[in-house]
């Protein structure tokens, strides 16, 4: 099949691998500063609630929407044309909102900064995938994972230096996105590119790698259902606003500085008994939530190890998504991933929701604990099987 991963580098090229990373950085940061600037904008402005929730889903739908095409403009265009032009449409469309602070503008905006976000977000995936040796491809994708994670968390403190009441903010997404552009046409020639008539699309790669698919969205559920719920989990528990927000930022520090070591660990154990690990991490901790709210410390400590825990499935998943494809058929894969990352996040803070309203609040830890344990079982089934298989060819040979 066309875009099946025979090979990978026997080197690493620095340069362009560095490129790639800080480019993800600074566009995280850019995105990480939007969604709190937006919010506070509509909220002086006396939105309703559910009409700011309703206009940050744009960006969400666009994901979604757009991930389908994203295979066939890099096929047509280029990767690297493709990225610059998402990053020219970001710094324009960041121009617009911040110019025309309107609904009426923001709506068709945001839609449209999801496409724009599409393209760099699976163009660097794939990149960082393609540049990646095998043997150390675990490290180089926990590298993206910290890159991003730390962009996006330093998003929102810039806006203790900017405020929020001036254009200073979206002057400083649309600096970072032109820089994006920027880094992306230093080394585009440096870039993996497409060979003559590779083809690849999501509907042929998804029925390959639903578990992956499975793997991306369930990472998303809990990464926007705590988000979103656990402020009103912890106020539920007595804790104050400033101590919610102190044990989020904790959670956020240790998904940052953990997803390199889960990766090297990949590395040398191999993806199938991390992602154990990792489910397995995600549902202890699921359980010791509720005994430890309360108490500082260990909730610290919990969260320091948890948030990074769930979220490192998706690491594992990207990297086992690049040692099995190339071409066409990787950056279609990168695809499918971010249209389950839209309906996982669509989908994760609903249910989390819906579960906190029939078994109170402990519903949030019972429905993420639920579907890490699935998860697990099904990875464990999975490992399972080939030996199985192993096992009936041995004895039949």
């Amino acid at each position: 099949m066309t875009g099946t991963a025979t090979t990978s580098p026997q080197t690493l090229d620095r340069l362009a691998i560095s490129v790639v990373l800080g480019m993800v950085a600074v566009f995280g940061l850019a995105q990480g500063l939007t969604y709190p600037l937006l919010a506070f904008i509509l909220e002086r402005q006396s939105v309703p609630a559910w009409l700011i929730g309703a206009n940050a889903a744009m960006m969400a739908i666009g994901l979604i929407v757009s991930a389908p095409l994203i295979p066939q403009l890099a096929l047509r265009f280029g990767a690297a044309r493709m990225a610059v032009a998402s990053a020219l449409l970001l710094a324009a469309l960041f121009a617009l909102i911040g110019l025309f602070q309107s609904l009426i503008v923001w709506f068709p905006a945001r839609l449209l900064l999801g496409f724009a976000i599409n393209g760099l977000y699976i163009a660097s995936e794939t990149w960082v995938n393609q540049l990646a040796p095998d043997r150390m491809r675990g490290r180089l994708l926990g590298l993206y994972s910290t890159a991003l994670a730390g962009g996006f968390a330093l998003g929102p403190a810039s806006l203790v230096l900017t405020g929020t009441d001036t254009l200073a903010p979206f002057l400083i997404c649309i600096a970072v996105c032109l820089v994006c552009g920027g880094l992306i046409l230093s080394i585009r020639h440096r870039l993996p590119q497409f060979s003559a008539g590779d083809t690849g699309s999501i509907r042929q790669v998804a029925p390959l790698i639903p578990f992956l698919l499975v793997i991306t969205g369930t990472a998303a559920a809990f990464d926007q259902a705590i988000l979103t719920l656990f402020p009103v989990y912890g106020l539920g528990h007595g804790l104050t606003a400033s101590a919610v927000a102190s044990a989020l930022a904790i959670l956020i520090v240790g998904n940052i500085l953990f997803q390199v070591p889960i990766g090297i660990i990949a590395d040398r154990w191999g993806p199938e008994r991390m992602m154990t690990l990792l489910c397995a991490l995600t549902i202890l901790g699921a359980v010791l939530l509720p005994l430890v709210i309360a108490a500082p410390l260990p909730l610290w400590a919990m969260l320091f190890v948890w948030g990074s825990a769930a979220y490192g499935i998706y690491t594992i998943a990207l990297m086992e998504l690049g040692r099995r494809f190339s071409g066409a058929m990787l950056i279609a894969g990168n695809a499918g991933f971010a249209v389950m990352w839209g309906v996982g996040g669509a989908l994760g803070p609903a249910l989390a929701g819906s579960a906190m309203d029939l078994f109170g609040l402990n519903g949030l830890p019972l429905l993420l604990g639920g579907v890490y344990t699935l998860l697990l079982i099904i990875a464990l089934y999975r490992q399972l099987v080939p030996e199985r298989q192993a096992a009936r060819s041995a004895t039949s040979d």
